[in-house]
């Protein structure tokens, strides 16, 4: 899988997300920037992400997957 899929998954059913994507192949770090998924609790925000991943993790295109998340402010912020 490449990481404009992924980026493109995660986009297109989140609304008001943003996703940088990191790696290839079958290893991915995803920073998510969204408002609404920063202000929710780490495993929910974690939930929604890997409900969009896990048909692709079960098939094997995708083999790990770590995640930040990022309020926009934060992301535009950051050093």
């Amino acid at each position: 899988m490449q990481s404009t899929e992924v980026k493109q998954l995660i986009e297109s059913n989140l609304a008001d997300t943003q996703v940088a994507v990191e790696g290839e192949g079958c290893n991915f770090q995803l920073n998510v920037i969204s408002d609404a998924l920063a202000a929710q609790s780490p495993v929910k925000r974690q939930q929604q992400i890997y409900a969009l991943l896990n048909d692709y993790i079960a098939d094997g295109r995708i083999h790990a997957v770590t995640m930040k998340f990022y309020t926009q402010e934060a992301w535009a912020s950051r050093a």
